[in-house]
């Protein structure tokens, strides 16, 4: 038997080791062995994971620096991590989406649900953003970005390094672009309806949620003929949406000017810039001047940034999507609908729904609960992470 390449890491006796051979793809700090050898891992080593009793698990990589400190790249202990398996994994990816959507607009990796720990990929066109969240995917950025030209074609390659996540693991907040060259105008994006324009380089996140995809086209088949309010409107995710499903006229409500800019214009592509307004306030000031108005709409859509990235966020945050379901649901017509969003991981769904509920009581209001929306197929859920199931919708018709 040919001796193994990578070094060997191993668990400490009362770590999970059955949920790691079951599929599991984190390994946290406290439940490896951390002694000299490991601690002398370079972050994004590769390394051979071994239970307490020194079977092999699978090949990790490793970051000593990280609470996460090992992610299982592959069950295979002999495996190569080169361009050929980076494209194999890149290959996979690509055939669940183009059998999902006709043009190439979408989440093409979803981090450990793809099989590439870390690492998210959003595709527009023949360009793609990569947000590189783990130091191994870092350390093999010009292997990935090949791999991305020859699996899809692509001619730019991006990489953000505006992500929390990043600080974590030690890396940088530099973004560069890796293949080709940025654009010099915002890109075009055909979604529901409605053509939206993403900012690659300068905006939040990748530039566009394409994990809203359904939420949206859910809340445009309530909006023909009504008036909407779009709070934390970004690029006007809900507000394109609406119009382009029938909405008499969207009020895109955000704190960030370049954002509402991309909104409009947006609109003004799709046809639809009559019916668009945008007013740039703090949401919550213009919920209250609002509420003050005694203003009404047949749709108020709210879709805050994450109020609880954490555990020790979860309660304040929780007390923030309460607030905001307080002053949104005053805003709603007899019989209309409030959409309330969350992308927070700490708080699940039922959490969430118990916080937008008290909300609308305290607010005198009553309803049902039509829908409940999660992410797009193009973010597919890891079946062993329940946090990969971040984003929450909920549709209620107030009475």
């Amino acid at each position: 038997m040919t001796p193994s390449p990578y070094p060997v890491v191993r668990l400490k006796p009362k770590a999970p080791a059955r949920a790691i051979r079951h599929g599991f793809p984190w390994i946290q700090d406290k439940d490896l062995v951390n002694d000299r050898r490991t601690r002398a891992l370079a972050p994004g080593s590769l390394a051979v994971l071994e239970d307490s009793e020194r079977t092999a698990l699978g090949l990790v990589a490793v970051n000593p620096k990280s609470r996460i400190v090992a992610r299982v790249l592959d069950r295979d202990p002999s495996a190569r991590i080169d361009g050929a398996w980076l494209a194999a994994r890149l290959t996979r990816a690509l055939a669940l989406r183009a059998r999902l959507y006709a043009e190439p607009y979408y989440r093409l990796v979803h981090a450990e649900a793809d099989g590439l720990p870390g690492v998210v990929i959003d595709r527009f066109g023949d360009l793609a953003v990569v947000q590189p969240n783990a130091a191994w995917a870092e350390a093999r950025l010009p292997d990935l970005a090949a791999a991305l030209a020859e699996v899809a074609g692509l001619r730019t390659v991006i990489k953000n390094a505006a992500s929390r996540a990043r600080a974590l693991e030690g890396l940088d907040a530099e973004s560069a672009v890796l293949l080709g060259q940025a654009p010099t105008a915002p890109v075009a994006v055909p979604m529901n309806g409605a053509t939206y324009l993403a900012d690659v380089t300068g905006g939040q996140k990748t530039g566009l949620f394409f994990d809203q995809r359904p939420n949206h086209a859910f809340a445009a088949r309530l909006a023909p003929g009504g008036c909407v309010l779009d709070v934390f409107a970004h690029v006007g995710g809900f507000s394109l949406a609406a119009l382009a499903g029938g909405a008499e006229t969207a009020l895109a409500v955000d704190g960030s000017a370049p954002a509402l800019a991309l909104a409009a214009e947006g609109a003004a592509r799709s046809g639809l810039g009559a019916g668009l307004q945008t007013w740039r306030s703090d949401a919550f000031d213009a919920l209250a001047e609002l509420g003050a108005q005694e203003a009404r709409f047949d749709l108020v859509v709210c879709d805050p940034p994450a109020f609880a990235p954490s555990k020790k966020a979860l309660e304040p945050g929780l007390r923030a999507y309460e607030r905001v379901a307080k002053l949104a649901a005053p805003l709603v017509a007899e019989g209309g609908y409030l959409t309330l969003c969350s992308c927070s991981q700490a708080a699940d769904l039922a959490k969430f729904r118990a916080a937008c509920i008290r909300g609308i009581g305290r607010a005198g209001r009553s309803g049902q609960l039509v829908h409940t929306g999660f992410a797009g197929p193009d973010h597919p859920q890891h079946p062993q992470m329940a946090e990969a199931g971040y984003l929450k919708s909920l549709f209620f018709r107030l009475l």
